[in-house]
C-alpha cells in the first residue's frame, strides 16, 4: 500500500469505534514477549498502578490485569470503545473518555504507563510530558506497535491483496515521507523520550506469526484505518475482495508474519 497523504490523528481516533466487536475479533493482540518485558524490566505485578493510553477494546488491558495490575486507568477517546471497555472490565478499570492531550492524570503516582499500537495517534511531545508527569520517580513507560508484515520475511497474502488496496492514504503509523514507519523509527522515538526526561531507554523487535480464517482476515482488514474511513460501498467491496483472495487463493487460512516493536524507558528515580 503506497501513501497518497496521511490520516491525521484527530480523524484516526474516531475510526475504530464503529464496530468494537469486529475490531476485537480481527486484531491478533500482542506477543507474550511484550508482557514478559513488562514484568521483568518494568515491574508489572500485583498491586501496581497502571495507566493505559488508547486502550481500544482492551486486548492489552486484559493481559495486564491477569498479570496483577491493580489500580488501572484506561484513557480512550472514542465513546464506543470506552463503553466496550467498561462492559468488559467493570469496576476493575477506570475508563476515561478523553484524549491523552486533554486528560488529567494523577501526578507522580503511576508505576507503569503503556500504549499498545496507539501512540502514533497522540501528539508525541504533549503525550509524553503527560505520561512523565503521572509516573512516580522510577516508574516505567512502555509503548509498542504490532505491525502487519515484516519486510525481512515473505508475506504472500500482502503481495496478493496490495493491488486491491491501491493508493489508499496511510495512518501516522506508516511514517512520514523519508522516515521509517513510526514504530520502527528508533532514533525519533529515542529522541522524543529523552527530550521528555526519560532515561534507561531500550528497544526490542519481536517477530512472530498469526493465522486467520477468511472471515477473520476480512475482519482484520476492516480495522485498518485507511479502509475504515472509506464510504460504505467502496469499503465493503475491498473487504469482500480480501475475503475472496483468502478463500480462493489461500484455502481459507492466512498466515502472516507480524513484527512488534517495543520501547521501554523510565522516569529517573
Amino acid at each position: 500500500m503506497t501513501a497518497s497523504g496521511a490520516i491525521e490523528p484527530q480523524e484516526g481516533r474516531r475510526l475504530f469505534g464503529g464496530d468494537p466487536h469486529g475490531y476485537d475479533a480481527g486484531r491478533p493482540g500482542h506477543p507474550e514477549r511484550v508482557y514478559e518485558v513488562l514484568v521483568e524490566r518494568c515491574g508489572l505485578g500485583p498491586g501496581r498502578t497502571v495507566v493505559e493510553i488508547g486502550a481500544g477494546t482492551g486486548q492489552a488491558t486484559r493481559r495486564l490485569l491477569e498479570l496483577g495490575a491493580g489500580s488501572f486507568i484506561a484513557i480512550e477517546p472514542d465513546p464506543s470503545l470506552a463503553a466496550f471497555l467498561s462492559e468488559a472490565f467493570g469496576r476493575r478499570v477506570d475508563v476515561r473518555i478523553v484524549a491523552l492531550e486533554d486528560a488529567e492524570l494523577p501526578a507522580t503516582s503511576v508505576d507503569l504507563g503503556v500504549a499498545a499500537s496507539s501512540f502514533h495517534w497522540v501528539e508525541e511531545e504533549v503525550g509524553l510530558a503527560k505520561v512523565f508527569g503521572a509516573l512516580r520517580p522510577g516508574g516505567s513507560w512502555a509503548m509498542w506497535w504490532t505491525l502487519f508484515g515484516d519486510d525481512s520475511r515473505p508475506d504472500p497474502f500482502r503481495d496478493a491483496v496490495d493491488p486491491i488496496l491501491g493508493d489508499l492514504p496511510t495512518s501516522p503509523c506508516e511514517g512520514r515521507q523519508g522516515r521509517p514507519r513510526f514504530g520502527l523509527d528508533v532514533d525519533a522515538r529515542a529522541a522524543a523520550l529523552a527530550a521528555a526526561g526519560f532515561d534507561s531507554f531500550r528497544h526490542e523487535l519481536i517477530p512472530w506469526n498469526f493465522e486467520w480464517d477468511a472471515a477473520g482476515i476480512r475482519a482484520l482488514y476492516a480495522t485498518f484505518s485507511p479502509i475504515a474511513r472509506l464510504e460504505d460501498q467502496r469499503r465493503e467491496a475491498i473487504l469482500d475482495s480480501v475475503g475472496r483472495v483468502a478463500q480462493l487463493e489461500f484455502g481459507g487460512r492466512v498466515r502472516r508474519p507480524l513484527l512488534t516493536t517495543l520501547y521501554t524507558a523510565r522516569r529517573p528515580a
